[in-house]
């Protein structure tokens, strides 16, 4: 699902079931951007890549909160980036990270599977708990849906 204010240009490959949401622009003009199954991309979120930097890859069930900008970044499967979030190229998140709203992940930056990173540089704050992983799957199937929702109501 793709809502009609959204613009998803250039080299984006979207898979199933995912949902890209009010004014979110992807735009893979100079580099692949890949979105995995299942992933939302909320309201005015940006995805870019640089021409000679890394792909932007967001591995499957990804949400990507309100406002974020992701850069030449890879977040893999199952992880939360918080509304407002930046995370620069080369950073590569894994499994089940959750990023806290307004954190800024410097290039580069590695964040370890169940990493709660937090602040402006982020920095590994903690682990994530059982409670972070629910909200993690939560946010994930509840986005599926609701883009399943809007797709039917537009007639897709």
């Amino acid at each position: 699902f793709v809502e009609a204010s959204a613009q998803v240009i250039g080299d984006v490959e979207l898979a199933e079931e995912v949902g890209v949401w009010f004014t979110s622009v992807i735009r893979g003009d100079v580099n692949v951007i890949r979105i995995g199954r299942g992933s939302n991309i909320q309201d005015g979120t940006v995805i870019h890549v640089n021409r000679r930097g890394p792909p932007t890859i967001v591995e499957e069930y990804v949400t990507v909160g309100h406002g974020v900008r992701l850069h030449g970044c890879h977040i893999k499967s199952h992880c939360l980036i918080g509304i407002g979030a930046v995370v620069l190229d080369g950073a590569v998140l894994e499994e089940e990270c959750l990023v806290a709203a307004g954190a800024v992940l410097s290039p580069g930056t590695n964040a370890p599977r169940g990493s709660v990173l937090m602040g402006a540089p982020a920095r590994v704050k903690r682990q994530v708990t059982e409670a972070d992983l629910d909200l993690i799957h939560r946010s994930a199937r509840n986005y599926v849906a609701l883009a399943a929702e809007y797709k039917a109501m537009q007639g897709g």
